[in-house]
């Protein structure tokens, strides 16, 4: 009842809400400012031959990811598993898949890591298991204590005379959420697959089999956790049916697909922030003795409400999630003009609660959705990344997106992901989430030197061969070094204290801006729009003198690093950005002394440092 009501107070009372614009100075933790680098294993690099990544793989890379300068590792699921989700259905949560290695494998990478200086997020499901898990087994035959370790119901008699399913629930892989078993003579839910029952977490042995799991990974030295599909933890008592969301009739969706109906019942329950509240209780309590700070990174169903989802922050007397994560920039295309984007961002930081230990977090590329390089501009990716990683707060980024990989076509005979099965073959491309899941690309090599084997799990992208970190790594331009350049200027007092303020200087021209009293002034432009446009007003708009020094160039800028423009006039080519700055740091972002660096006020993209190298014969950037 405690928690209840700590949860039914966490929902009905209006939290201390920020105020764009200000970023409070204090001492953080570790993680309030620092990059999540989120790997998928599957895809990142296998080890052995067998097509398919694997932990030693991850291991083969520390010194890449090292280099990155990122502060932390979210890895994927790597536990057992019969893979039907591709480790998001657990047979068992103390053991590793025989598919990406052994338990010795994972202790000897989290060491690694811990010697390279970086945290390690590991993804933990506590929504559902896998149907093969020794618990769903005995819950099948009611063999206690696990009888009701899943959610089992009778299901009712229709107007026929026919059993059906309880409620008109529909899973998010399509189709029903409840699935008969034989067997047992019941109904199970699966808010997933229907190899993913749904554990009943009103069952107080679930709660302590849970934090017993969660217990075990920190045992382990993990710095963290990844809670996925939080939102779905508890359901309705009632199972009530749900009803169609406003409008759907006139989208492509149909009835039996998740995103048809308005999932009052099924997501964001009270009782759900109250778990994730007894979980932070542990950690907190952990720390009280240990001194370690650990932290709860949490998914909530992207098309929850801000309120719900901002609410998994708990308040400062009944903090919740460190990282509640924050999808809303999903929602944003090509499309997208600078309003949309300053308004994407003003979203989350006006309605994140304003208290210590509370910061926003910004994720725009993952597992799940279409790479930002593909929904938005192979050529915007600098710019996006400047986005991500250059305000206020945690970023998250997905393996692949500091080089720029893009989306892959993958046709119906190649589908691996259960969701587009479910969809059909017909309408599997829009549910698919392979193509984001492809092969890392690292060089030009058999595979794209993500494995020996010339089949892999996936197909690797057929531009491998000009899109490769190995290439990016040569290059003097290139995507991978301008995010390196990103990474580091994150880690200047200015981008982890300072304020912040967004500009519409026209429609298709967004620029922010990072001050901090006593440290330089950052002003970022990017230019969403298909025209040449210059920064005509910036300097009136955001007090800026008038002039500037390039910090960090986007590829396709033909700016240079040390370059300095006029303030008002600099002309930024379709997809093109900036980090502008009033001066100091250039040494630490590799800058200092650079030969090819103009000493002549330009506001014009050049193009010296290209012709001078011989670069633009071997132009290796894909369009």
């Amino acid at each position: 009842m405690k928690l209840i009501f700590v949860a039914a107070f966490l929902l009905g009372t209006a939290l201390e809400r920020g105020v764009t614009g200000s970023v409070a100075p204090k001492n953080a933790d570790w993680w309030e400012n620092t990059v999540f680098y989120q790997i998928y294993p599957r895809s990142f690099k296998d080890s052995d031959g067998d097509g398919i990544g694997d932990i030693k793989g991850v291991a083969e890379k520390v010194e890449y990811l090292k280099d990155l300068g990122i502060g932390a590792v979210w890895l994927s699921p790597v536990f057992k598993s019969p893979m039907v989700d591709f480790g998001y259905d657990i047979s068992d949560y103390r053991d590793i898949s025989p598919i990406f290695g052994t338990m010795a494998d994972f202790d000897a990478l989290a060491a690694r890591l811990k010697q390279a200086g970086l945290k390690l997020i590991v993804d933990f499901v506590p929504n559902h298991s896998s149907d093969q898990h020794e618990w769903f087994q005995k819950s099948i035959s009611k063999e206690d204590p696990y009888t009701d370790y899943y959610v089992w119901h009778d299901g009712k008699i229709n107007e026929n005379g026919t059993r059906v399913p309880p409620s008109n629930w529909v899973s998010n892989f399509g189709g029903s959420a409840w699935t008969w078993n034989e067997n047992r003579q019941q109904y199970y839910l699966h808010q997933f697959g229907w190899q993913q029952p749904d554990l009943n977490f009103r069952n107080p042995n679930v709660v302590r089999e849970m934090k017993d799991i969660l217990k075990f990974w920190i045992d382990k030295g993990v710095d963290g956790f990844r809670m996925d599909a939080v939102s779905h933890m508890f359901e309705d008592q009632e199972l009530r049916d749900e009803s169609p969301r406003a409008g759907v009739e006139e989208t492509d969706t149909l009835p039996d697909e998740f995103t048809y109906h308005d999932h009052i019942y099924m997501l964001n329950q009270p009782e759900s922030y109250a778990m994730v509240r007894e979980w932070r209780v542990m950690f907190d309590e952990l720390r009280q003795k240990d001194g370690i700070q650990r932290i709860i990174m949490t998914e909530i169903q992207h098309n929850s409400t801000i309120q719900k989802t901002v609410a998994y922050y708990g308040n400062e007397s009944f903090p919740l999630a460190h990282v509640p994560f924050n999808f809303k920039l999903f929602h944003l295309n090509r499309d997208s003009n600078a309003n949309d984007f300053i308004n994407m961002h003003k979203f989350w930081l006006d309605n994140m609660p304003k208290a210590k230990g509370m910061v926003a977090n910004w994720i725009w590329g993952n597992h799940d959705n279409v790479r930002p390089a593909s929904r938005f501009y192979r050529e915007l990716i600098d710019g996006i990344n400047m986005l991500g990683l250059l305000v206020p707060g945690v970023a998250i980024v997905y393996n692949g997106d500091e080089i720029g990989m893009t989306d892959t076509y993958i046709r119906w005979d190649q589908t691996i992901d259960p969701m587009a099965f479910k969809a059909g073959p017909t309408r599997y491309r829009k549910w698919s989430r392979d193509g984001c899941r492809t092969p890392f690309q690292w060089d030009t090599s058999v595979s794209a030197g993500f494995s020996t084997h010339s089949k892999t799990q996936l197909p690797v992208n057929p531009n491998y061969w000009v899109l490769n970190a190995k290439q990016q790594m040569e290059d003097r331009y290139s995507n991978l070094k301008v995010f390196k350049k990103l990474v580091e200027l994150k880690k200047k007092q200015t981008f982890k204290k300072g304020d912040y303020q967004f500009y519409a200087l026209t429609d298709w021209l967004l620029a922010f801006t990072r001050k901090l009293d006593g440290f330089s002034t950052y002003a970022v432009v990017i230019n969403l729009g298909s025209d040449l446009t210059t920064t005509k007003g910036l300097a009136e708009a955001a007090g800026l003198p008038s002039n500037l020094t390039v910090i960090v160039p986007s590829v396709n800028s033909g700016f240079e690093s040390g370059q300095v423009v006029e303030t008002d006039n600099v002309l930024l080519r379709p997809k093109a950005s900036l980090v502008l700055s009033t001066g100091g740091g250039l040494s630490t972002l590799g800058v200092k002394n650079n030969p090819h660096v103009a000493n002549v006020h330009s506001s014009q993209p050049c193009d010296h440092g290209l012709r001078s190298s011989g670069l633009r014969a071997q132009a290796r950037w894909p369009l």
